[in-house]
């Protein structure tokens, strides 16, 4: 019988210095319309892929939550058998939370995206509108606007004239780009918190020139009626020698201020040797090139902008150790303020950072707790192409939905792994599972053999394999069934409505100021200049 905690229980968890990871194991979809305001995404559907990340110690209490049908229940006996030893489920779920008079919060990211709207609350963060930029760059006004998000969605769309900088990346690469203390920089992101968190980086780092967010980012663009530019590449992936040392002078002020710690290569070892009592991440900040050319062993690939920008998607335990990582302490030194700020008192900065050697190369394999363990068959995609031209079985595809519209196997039908047992019994015949790489597939398979007498088997590579072989996928929602919910789309990536999303998304930011002052859990710090 698993432990199960109630609401004024789990308040006084949130609430003391110990360390806690807040799991909601419902499908993302169904998490993003009501949950606590400290729960992190751990659907039941893909659990083992996540966890041992979220939450890297396996003695750290861990309370998970859902709407009261079972799924923490689910959830907590998988935990156990994966090696979790301190599980709880908050009685009665998120309806006993708000029944007993406490928030519920829509949306994801919250944590963040409330510190952002806290933050220019606060320390009043100059800002432009979309009205005003549109017209100093038709003036030609000696400015530059730097987009401060990943690569991969700004290729997607950018602000005319905008230069991709990641959060982490605009104090170690303003100077090079806007040496003249005269030049105008404008921040933006897709909404709001990123561009408030870094045009307020840049403002806390002291560079002479005028800084400002843009509002509402390149939704606001949008919204205002001007055309976004699509496809393009301008990053800025090297810095010169008076540039860093000038980074670097602005990193040591921000360090004076926010308390930034550091610690040696000792240090973190003695730390590493006490993962058993202590939770610790190792975040490696600098963009993804950097990272998969050389990393310390363990780190995992965090570019500091998108850290602060989704805590929840990278550490699940409060009050856990953050270590920070990059090559010159910039980067995350930048990052360590903004989370001490978000109320992670014990975000430090590697000293040295990289230096040592024992590095590791290329891109980070994330470990799936319980793959090992999960024994099913495998058929390969040629046999299961000839399996299905003779209608000898029923595909079921455990893709995440975009990438199952993006490409799934003819006549597949979509699923979600949570339930499965539900589709086992209204399934005859021979199954086999596919999904983007094998592996949720092969987790779902093993699975699968002990609820039914069908015969189960998942296509080894899944999708990728399919289509290395040579074989076709097909595109569109076909077989897909009701509206999936097992993803957040973002507004721009509806089908229809997008311009009401927008509005809609960008009212719900500005509103979690209030919401999070009602919630009463927060602790956020500020600083004085």
């Amino acid at each position: 019988m698993v432990n199960q905690v109630g609401s004024a229980t789990l308040r006084e968890m949130i609430l003391d210095d110990g360390e806690l990871a807040i799991l909601d194991v419902r499908e993302e979809g169904i998490f993003s319309r009501r949950h606590l305001l400290f729960a992190c995404p751990a659907p039941l559907s893909r659990l083992e892929l996540v966890i041992s990340d979220l939450v890297p110690r396996r003695s750290a209490r861990v309370v998970l939550c859902d709407d009261g049908d079972g799924l923490s229940e689910r959830a907590a006996a998988r935990l156990q058998e994966l090696g979790y030893t301190d599980i709880s489920v908050l009685r009665g779920g998120n309806d006993q939370w708000e029944a007993d008079g406490n928030v519920l919060f829509s949306g994801v990211n919250v944590p963040s995206k409330a510190f952002g709207e806290f933050v220019e609350v606060n320390y009043h963060t100059p800002n432009i509108s979309a009205e005003e930029l549109k017209g100093r760059i038709d003036s030609g006004e000696d400015m530059v606007v730097l987009d401060s998000r990943p690569i991969d969605e700004y290729r997607r769309m950018n602000i005319p004239t905008g230069i991709d900088v990641p959060g982490a990346e605009l104090a170690y690469r303003v100077h090079d780009i806007a040496p003249s203390p005269d030049t105008l920089v404008v921040v933006n992101c897709a909404g709001r918190t990123r561009s408030i968190i870094g045009a307020q980086s840049l403002i806390n780092a002291g560079i002479p020139n005028r800084v400002m967010a843009l509002t509402n980012g390149t939704m606001g663009w949008d919204l205002a009626g001007y055309e976004l530019e699509r496809g393009n590449d301008r990053r800025v992936l090297e810095s010169s020698g008076s540039g860093i040392a000038k980074a670097k002078e602005a990193a040591a002020r921000v360090a004076a201020r926010f308390g930034v710690a550091t610690i040696d290569r000792a240090t973190l070892d003695q730390w590493m040797a006490e993962r058993d009592d202590r939770s610790l991440y190792l975040f490696d900040v600098r963009n993804p090139e950097e990272y998969e050319a050389g990393h310390l062993p363990g780190s995992v690939w965090a570019p500091g902008g998108q850290l602060v920008q989704a805590t929840d998607r990278y550490a699940a335990t409060r009050n856990a150790r953050i270590v920070l990582i990059d090559d010159t302490g910039v980067r995350a030194t930048m990052t360590a303020s903004w989370l001490i700020q978000l109320g992670w008192s014990e975000a430090v900065v590697l000293e040295g950072g990289l230096s040592g050697g024992g590095l590791e190369t290329g891109a980070r394999k994330p470990l799936v707790l319980g793959l090992d363990d999960a024994v099913a068959e495998a058929i390969e995609p040629q046999a299961l192409n000839a399996l299905l031209a003779e209608g000898g079985a029923t595909v079921f595809d455990f893709a995440l939905s975009p990438a199952y519209r993006a490409g799934h196997i003819q006549d597949a039908r979509f699923a979600a792994r949570a339930r499965l047992k539900s589709m086992l019994d209204q399934t005859a015949g021979r199954l086999v599972f596919t999904c983007e790489n094998g592996v949720v597939a092969r987790l779902a398979a093993a699975e699968a053999t002990g609820l039914t007498d069908a015969p189960v088997a998942y296509l080894a590579g899944g999708a990728a394999a399919w289509s290395a072989a040579g074989l076709p996928l097909v595109d569109g929602e076909a077989g897909m069934g009701d509206n999936p919910d097992d993803v957040v789309l973002k507004p721009y990536d509806r089908s229809g409505g997008v311009r009401e999303a927008m509005n809609e998304y960008l009212s719900w930011e500005i509103n979690l100021v209030s919401q999070i002052e009602a919630d009463g859990t927060t602790r956020f710090r500020l600083f004085p200049a």
